[in-house]
This record gives structure tokens, C-alpha cells and sequence, in this order.
């Protein structure tokens, strides 16, 4: 299993970029390699990545997500293994550090190859810096939602 972790500063104020990031089908205008992202309901998404001419459909769901503060998901479904929290943290009026931890089980030969190359690390980070530019460049949210989800079954992500 690989850990991912990475920070990143962007000009927006807290709530912006914390509704921005509830907006999970506006992923592919920054995520390299998802092609969508479907929302089923509050707590569940349905993912298709192609990744490397690899493509996988798996579903996510989110196990906690208090506004203006964090959002923590796994897997639930599909090829993929994954488990993450995204955090948010204000440094002032106008600027937030957004803070990544993704812990990725690679699945298959062309992922386990390109996980020990250091690639799923890259473009992991790649794509909250790509997050940064995007909300940046909008200089507001495209939505939000501002829900509280609590973790129902604290066991494991997988």
C-alpha cells in the first residue's frame, strides 16, 4: 500500500475551497485520469479512471465530512482500494491550506508497476496542485454542500 500526502496553499478563503471540493463530479476538470465522477447520494460516488489505458469503475463512499474542516472517504466497491481525507485549514481571510493523505492499494500489474515508479505519488499531487490552479483561476466555488456526515461503522476502509 502506498501513502500519498501533500499540502497545498491556495488564494481562496476557507469556505470556498471547502465547497468547491464537495463538488466531486467537477473532479475531472482537475484530476488527471478520471474521466467522471457520478454523485449517487450524500454519501456515495461512482468513479470511471482510465489510468495508462487501464480503465476501472469503483465506488467510493464518504465515511466523515464536517463543513469547512474535512472530508474522509474509502472504497466500497469495484477494483480499486483506496482510502483518503482531504483537510482544510484557514491561514487567514483569503488564503487555505488544503491537506491530501490518500493510502492506495495497488491493484493489477501496470498499477504495481507504476505505484513502485513513484507515478500514482505524482500525479496524486498533480492533481491538487491542479485543484489549486482551478479555484484559483474561478475565484469562487461552482457549488456546495454543506452537510454533515458522521462515521457510521468506524472498522476498516477496506
Amino acid at each position: 500500500m502506498s501513502t500519498v500526502k501533500e499540502a497545498v496553499d491556495v488564494e481562496v478563503p476557507l469556505h470556498t475551497a471547502y465547497n468547491q471540493w464537495t463538488q466531486f463530479e467537477e473532479f475531472p476538470r482537475f484530476m488527471e485520469g478520471v474521466e467522471e465522477v457520478r454523485q449517487l447520494d450524500d454519501r456515495h460516488n461512482h468513479w470511471i479512471t482510465s489510468i495508462g489505458g487501464v480503465r476501472r469503475e469503483f465506488d467510493t463512499e464518504i465515511v466523515d465530512q464536517m463543513p469547512d474542516d474535512r472530508i474522509t472517504w474509502r472504497t466500497v466497491d469495484g477494483e480499486t482500494r483506496q482510502r483518503g481525507s482531504v483537510r482544510f485549514e484557514r491561514l487567514d481571510d483569503t488564503h487555505t491550506r488544503v491537506e491530501l493523505s490518500m493510502d492506495v492499494e495497488p491493484t493489477g500489474v501496470a498499477e504495481k508497476g507504476a505505484d513502485a515508479l513513484g507515478m500514482i505519488d505524482r500525479r496524486v499531487k498533480g492533481d491538487l496542485h491542479r485543484f489549486k490552479d482551478y479555484i484559483e483561476q474561478h475565484g469562487g466555488e461552482t457549488g456546495a454542500w454543506r452537510g454533515r456526515i458522521r462515521p457510521e461503522n468506524p472498522g476498516s476502509a477496506f
